[in-house]
């Protein structure tokens, strides 16, 4: 049982670093060869695009960070919470937890990566139906952390556990 739970823990690191290496690649694509950040956007579908944005702040754009201190601050109080889940991840036991921890994990190491290195997180997929846009620009990070968030919310909302029951239903004390 121990080196089953164990197991789970490493999957659940190994996921947090896969999300992080395809989340930076993907931006390095983007950077790099694309050169969106010149071109500023690519209409790959009708909707769906490419579109650079530069998001100074955290989840909706709130608390956008407009000084250097306040982006160290957002990438202090960021890591907090990521070290947090690395925390909690290796506390916990279930495969489907550890599953949502490590995606939450992975996206948070991303876009702090981001924050640290250009002052920003680069954010770039652009869904939108005409010029409606039900979802704010995001980038891989941000869908991990999403993802990951709805797991553990479903994990919650759905698996509780049932009370310890001895198997004395009818039972009654009696003096």
């Amino acid at each position: 049982m121990i080196a089953s739970i164990k197991h789970v823990r490493v999957q659940g690191f190994a996921l947090a670093l896969l999300v992080f290496t395809i989340d930076q690649t993907v931006k390095w694509l983007m950077v790099k060869p694309l050169k969106l950040q010149e071109i500023g956007s690519i209409d790959l579908l009708p909707f769906f695009a490419l579109r650079w944005t530069e998001n100074y702040g955290v989840s909706l754009g709130m608390f956008t960070a407009t000084s250097n201190e306040m982006r160290l601050g957002l990438i202090a109080v960021t890591s907090a919470i990521a070290l947090g889940v690395a925390v909690w991840m290796l506390r916990e036991k279930t495969r489907a937890d550890v599953l949502g921890l490590a995606l939450v994990l992975g996206g948070a190491l991303g876009n702090i990566w981001d924050r640290m290195t250009f002052g920003y997180v680069i954010d770039y997929a652009d869904l939108h139906i005409g010029e409606w846009r039900p979802f704010l620009i995001f980038n891989i990070a941000d869908a991990a952390i999403t993802i990951g968030v709805l797991i553990l919310l479903a994990r919650s909302l759905l698996s509780r556990e049932k009370p310890a029951n001895n198997g004395d239903t009818n039972a009654t004390e009696t003096n």
